[in-house]
């Protein structure tokens, strides 16, 4: 079963809705918004099925955070100030009729989306994404340039090497010595990266490689891959990171305890200290104690990922020049 992007971002809110408690107000666009700009000699007028849960302050159209400036409750529309698109660093875009907004959200989509990258970064520097790659074996040559063909693929290490035998036996015999050069010459080897090859293997032979690198983050913006913000949320998780899908719930895992430590600091009462002193239902501090929770399930995913991973690629003897 596929993975996506749009899944996960809806399993990291679920979870924060859960842990704090809070359920964000929404309602919906009567009318479609046609434009991104909102000027002061034109500005913006949103018609909302309600009013009632709507102030000055943000808004979330799909995943873009809209600043309102005024409302009417009579008519239920709201004006956008003219810095309202795009608030705070999100992407201006227009919008469909009956599409949800949601009021004040307490993790807008974007910062979680950003935080299932920030993960996905940092699990980089434990984990790896594994992949594989072909060249031909050439009796006349022994490096040869990685990948066999297109730009690089950032090999991060080397786990196996093999080549197909000649005849009808279908084995592929394991090749012992070899060696990755990451700063091979530019001119000659275009991407960097070389394996030189020294046991002997019949020319014309189809050497696989078994290599690891860094898992690749999800694309966030519209370009001329991912034309539309539903092409985006589709991207799928393992074929995008190039991790198992076991690592799906480290993953969130990992956002939530990102996000979740930004809450105690967005609750400090500046104007009235004496608010927190009385809360007794949710005290100051406590979303720290939850985040500590999380992170050690994070933690403890984390270690069998990682035993898992140094089974199915145990560390393989190889001699090197």
């Amino acid at each position: 079963m596929a993975i996506t992007l749009s899944d996960m971002i809806n399993e990291v809110s679920m979870n924060l809705s859960g842990y704090t408690l809070t359920q964000d107000r929404s309602t919906y666009l009567k009318t479609a918004i046609t434009t991104t700009t909102s000027s002061s000699a034109a500005p913006l007028t949103i018609s909302l099925g309600s009013t009632a849960n709507v102030g000055m302050g943000t808004i979330e159209i799909d995943e873009e955070l809209l600043w309102v400036d005024t409302y009417d409750r009579v008519s239920n529309t709201a004006i956008v100030a003219p810095y309202g698109r795009g608030y705070l660093g999100t992407t201006a875009a227009t919008h469909t009729a009956d599409t949800k907004v949601t009021i004040s959200p307490t993790f807008p989509r974007f910062t979680i989306k950003r935080a299932i990258n920030d993960t996905i970064n940092a699990l980089g520097s434990s984990i790896f994404a594994a992949a594989t790659t072909t060249i031909t074996s050439n009796a006349a040559v022994a490096a040869f340039r990685l990948p066999a063909t297109g730009s690089s693929l950032n090999i991060r290490n080397i786990l196996a090497v093999a080549y197909q035998s000649i005849g009808a036996s279908k084995e592929w015999i394991p090749i012992r010595s070899w060696r990755l050069d990451n700063n091979a010459n530019t001119t000659a080897f275009t991407s960097g990266q070389t394996i030189s090859i020294y046991d002997r293997v019949p020319s014309g032979r189809t050497i696989q490689i078994v290599y690891s690198k860094d898992p690749a983050v999800f694309t966030t913006t519209i370009d001329a891959t991912y034309t539309t913000l539903t092409a985006i949320n589709n991207q799928d998780f393992a074929t995008i990171t190039g991790l198992p899908d076991s690592c799906k719930d480290l993953t969130i895992l990992g956002a939530t305890y990102r996000l979740l430590t930004n809450l105690d600091p967005a609750r400090a009462a500046m104007v009235s200290p004496q608010a927190d002193e009385t809360d007794s239902k949710r005290p100051f501090g406590t979303s720290q104690s939850l985040t500590k929770s999380i992170y050690g399930l994070y933690s403890q995913r984390l270690a069998e990922e990682i035993k898992k991973q140094e089974n199915r690629y145990p560390i393989r003897v190889h001699y090197s020049l």
